[in-house]
């Protein structure tokens, strides 16, 4: 069995071979049997565990097990908040096939999902990026999206500004103009796509501000306390998408809309729309929302792709 550490993860999977990779397994496969397990620190200090396993039957089962310890950055020496490891298992006979660096896949899955969602919902000539939150995850998403779209700008929002600079100081080697903006009220008319990929508990996205066209690409709110769009977002845009609807129901950003009213429920998956069954955005001028709500599927996705590329 091999391991691939975050370098080689990160070399393997391009973002355009990945977002097509996802495409297809998508398209071509059903929902994997997926569980998750979260456990709280006993201290009762934040930190947390997590256990993800899905399984396809006849074909593969990732487990991921990560560690999501908040305060890593402030130690001496810093360490990085999230760690873990992801282990692919041939679904036939349960041999294990690759070991991973869990956080790097982590990013490349997690971004390379939102990529899919803006390929599959964005107006093909999307140029301006506003994206709120500068965290580990925030410059993959960046890089995944200029994969898909002719991003030429980027309009960066975080709650505290060097952590925004710094992000724009790694997204240096793109071929971009990159801005740090003092609310993200200022981005939001200016912006194409929009991607949240913050913490929040109450909404970062002003609706009223979205631009005719936007699409909105949300990552963060992975909790039922969580939420990054406001009311004025799902209502002008009438409905909302999502890479899946399990995970999507553990969402604030999926359970409030709908006890809101303001949505039905999800509209079309990654599966409804990568096998060509919802035909997605309707005109050019149309708000469209995506939740990506993320799931041990794309692990086991993403796995399989580290592993083909392995070969």
């Amino acid at each position: 069995m091999h391991y691939f550490d975050a370098a080689a993860v990160h070399a393997r999977l391009p973002w355009r071979g990945l977002v097509e990779a996802l495409r297809q397994a998508h398209a071509t496969q059903d929902m994997p049997f997926s569980e998750a397990r979260h456990f709280d620190a006993p201290d009762g200090g934040g930190d947390q565990f997590v256990n993800l396993t899905a399984w396809a039957g006849g074909q593969a089962v990732a487990v991921k097990l990560v560690g999501v310890f908040p305060g890593n950055p402030e130690r001496t020496p810093p360490e990085p908040s999230v760690q873990g490891l992801v282990v692919l298992f041939d679904g036939q006979t349960g041999r294990p096939i690759l070991s991973c660096d869990g956080a790097a896949l982590t990013y490349r899955k997690t971004a390379a999902d939102s990529a899919l969602g803006v390929d599959l919902l964005a107006r093909p000539e999307a140029e301006v990026l506003a994206i709120a939150g500068a965290g580990g995850l925030a410059p993959h998403v960046v890089a995944a999206i200029c994969a898909v779209r002719p991003i030429r700008r980027v309009l960066i929002w975080n709650r505290t500004r060097p952590r925004a600079e710094a992000m724009a100081a790694t997204l240096a080697s793109l071929d971009l103009t990159v801005e740090v903006v003092e609310d993200f009220a200022q981005a939001l008319p200016q912006a194409d796509i929009v991607s949240t990929v913050t913490m929040a508990t109450r909404p970062v996205i002003d609706g009223r501000l979205l631009k005719p066209g936007a699409h909105v690409d949300l990552v963060g709110a992975y909790r039922p306390d969580m939420r990054e769009a406001d009311a004025e977002t799902l209502r002008r845009a009438g409905r909302i998408f999502a890479d899946n609807r399990p995970v999507f129901a553990l969402s604030g950003d999926g359970i409030d809309p709908v006890a809101e009213g303001l949505v039905p429920g999800v509209e079309a998956d990654f599966f409804d729309l990568c096998a060509g069954g919802h035909p997605g955005r309707r005109d050019p001028a149309e708000i469209t929302v995506c939740k990506n709500a993320g799931g041990a599927h794309l692990d086991l996705f993403t796995a399989q792709y580290l592993a083909r590329a392995e070969g």
